[in-house]
């Protein structure tokens, strides 16, 4: 499989939006969050990846197909901690996933961007729990730590977010 990872331009922004609304759907079973009178989950930081500095957005194409985006950052989950970058959002449409795509999306773009990561996902989200412990313990070789306390990131439904810490 011929996996591609692309920066997004601006003009891509509306692609980018509608692949965030499938993302927001499939999160709302985990975060109770609501649409709006349009019927939409707005993303508000969405225009900030084309204004602010260090925010990064990413397609992901297998052969030559849209499967998902990555979204990251300087922002953190957990303050304490400095951290280079945060994965903020991370999304492969479900006839991609369990084919290798997010692991690799993931071990490029932390190799790429070398430095101190923090990802956070909310604990309710159980299939994201296993790929990100299974994927940073295996870039890591089990070097990260797991934050999960009030200090984190805090969701929509109360809940508040596991946070791994890692090095690359």
């Amino acid at each position: 499989m011929d996996i591609t990872i692309l920066p997004i331009s601006f003009s891509e922004k509306e692609i980018l939006r509608n692949l965030i609304e499938k993302y927001e759907y499939e999160n709302s079973q985990y975060e109770k969050t609501e649409v709006n009178d349009y019927g939409l989950y707005e993303y508000k930081y969405l225009d900030h990846y084309w204004t602010d500095e260090n925010r990064y957005a990413y397609f992901i194409k297998a052969n030559s197909k849209l499967v998902g985006f990555i979204l990251f950052n300087d922002y953190r989950y957990y303050n304490e901690i400095e951290a280079n970058y945060c994965i903020a959002e991370f999304f492969i449409m479900h006839k991609y996933k369990k084919m290798g795509i997010g692991k690799y999306v993931v071990k490029y773009i932390t190799n790429k961007y070398k430095g101190k990561w923090q990802v956070g996902y909310n604990p309710n989200n159980n299939i994201g729990k296993i790929f990100w412990n299974k994927v940073v313990r295996e870039i890591t070789n089990g070097k990260y730590r797991i934050i999960n306390n009030n200090n984190t990131h805090l969701y929509e439904n109360g809940v508040f977010s596991e946070v791994l810490i890692f090095e690359t």
